[in-house]
């Protein structure tokens, strides 16, 4: 093992890497709660909750395994937070359109962005389109992406509600409301057992986050199933239901559920887009940000090849995680947890894969935690990711706009494409004048103006509604 993994080059040892995996499991294993509901959007989409939890937890298992053997890199993987949100949003969205869009179509539009993904990374054009693109935008996705998150959740747990106002002729609770400037936004009440226990939640996640306590976010969720047992709302039937069964049953697994029929649907296209576009920026931030702190970047040359086998592997798991029945599966930030406790090798990662592995019988007692609870989970990685405003320049107008655009429309119009789209566009129209007026010297890399161009095509000939 001490060979294989390289841990006496690397200075740890098997204690130290195995516990920095339980660390990094504990840390993210809250997704195996919040993927499948958010994924069957509470009983909105027919997915089935057991099958996502089997496929988020395989993927996890197996992608992050494989990061480990494979490349010998301290990262984990699973089914990531904002495009399963994205993924679930697209799909609801379209029931009030003349155009359905199917989950089949979903995993189908997934399942090429990864086909796309290894294509771009095996010809390093993935290296070069995350050069082309200002980090100020990149930042801004990221910012865009946990406001999103947030609305989510607390749109889920009631503690947001939408209506419409009166005189009005869009019709009230259905899901137009969203996308209408006519809606007007609520607190839920307070007498609401669910509203109660999402507040609950995110006290005691919070509490848990400034304490510095490993796994905040997963004994949060805990914390408030407990409080919710206590409370008399938690159904107990899943502990003795054959829907989620202790020994998995791989049957119900929706493995390679695709529909090639609806593949030229003008709103796949824009899912591929989409898909393909928020996941290249979140693995290499990821990828780099963890090859940072666990000393992989100290030898530059070494450390950009391993990230660059690294994002091969990821590349795998969004087309192996769409095969199984899930949304894109990504290196996780997280991840970063297992490297503060000395992780640093692909010992960690082969850790806490094992551990997604045995997770997979213990669905009943996953099938326990109200929604409540992952919706108070989705609210605080809404604010982890929203840290990144603070490595945008305000300052700087060329830059402020285009970010503050990105963010704000990616949230307020329901729309990740639609922050990108705006935030890239406004970048090269601003960086340009500037130039053109010599005030100051912005670069502007030629896949900008291929990008800026093809979107503004898309919404010429497509539309916005995707």
């Amino acid at each position: 093992m001490n060979r294989f993994f390289k841990l006496k080059e690397n200075g740890t040892t098997v204690r130290t890497e195995i516990m920095a995996g339980i660390t990094t499991f504990m840390a993210m294993a809250y997704i195996l709660s919040v993927n499948p509901s958010t994924l069957t959007a509470f009983g909105r989409i027919d997915m089935g909750w057991y099958s996502v939890f089997l496929a988020t937890a395989l993927a996890a298992g197996i992608f992050t395994i494989a990061m480990g053997v494979f490349i010998n890199f301290p990262v984990a993987l699973a089914p990531g937070m904002g495009l399963n949100a994205y993924f679930a949003s697209v799909i609801l969205a379209s029931a009030s359109t003349d155009h359905e869009f199917t989950w089949q179509m979903g995993l189908t539009a997934v399942f090429i962005s990864g086909l796309i993904f290894i294509l771009l990374t095996v010809t390093k054009v993935r290296q070069m389109l995350l050069i082309a693109i200002p980090d100020s935008l990149k930042h801004a996705i990221t910012v865009g992406i946990g406001l999103f998150i947030t609305i989510v959740g607390l749109k889920n747990s009631g503690l947001m509600t939408i209506g419409v106002e009166a005189g009005s002729d869009i019709p009230a609770n259905t899901l137009t409301d969203v996308l209408s400037f006519e809606t007007v936004i609520h607190m839920g009440s307070l007498e609401n057992s669910n509203v109660q226990l999402v507040i609950i939640g995110l006290l005691l996640i919070a509490i848990l986050m400034v304490l510095r306590v490993r796994g905040a976010i997963l004994f949060g969720i805990l914390g408030t199933t407990l409080v919710a047992i206590l409370m008399g709302v938690v159904d107990f039937s899943s502990l003795n239901n054959p829907t989620t069964p202790w020994v998995p049953d791989f049957t119900q697994l929706n493995f390679w559920q695709f529909d090639w029929d609806g593949i030229m649907h003008t709103g796949i296209v824009s899912a591929i887009a989409t898909f393909t576009f928020v996941e290249l920026f979140d693995t290499f931030g990821t990828l780099v940000g963890t090859a940072e702190r666990a000393g992989i970047m100290k030898n530059k040359e070494e450390g950009q090849k391993r990230v660059g086998n690294a994002m091969f592997v990821d590349a795998i798991a969004v087309a192996g995680g769409a095969m199984m029945g899930t949304s894109t599966t990504t290196a996780y930030v997280e991840s970063a947890a297992g490297v503060a406790e000395g992780g640093r090798t692909g010992l960690t990662a082969v850790t806490t894969g094992i551990c997604f592995l045995l997770a997979l019988f213990l669905a009943p007692v996953v099938a326990l935690i109200p929604g409540s609870a992952t919706a108070a989970a989705l609210i605080i990685v809404g604010v982890l990711m929203a840290q990144s405003i603070r490595d945008i320049d305000f300052q700087d107008m060329v830059v402020a706009i285009p970010s503050f655009l990105t963010f704000t429309i990616m949230a307020f119009t329901y729309n990740i494409a639609n922050g990108i789209s705006f935030g890239i566009v406004t970048y090269v129209i601003l960086a340009c004048v500037a130039n053109l007026a010599g005030k100051k010297k912005y670069d502007i890399h030629w896949m900008m103006w291929v990008l800026a161009v093809l979107i503004v095509l898309r919404y010429l000939l497509i539309g916005s509604q995707g």
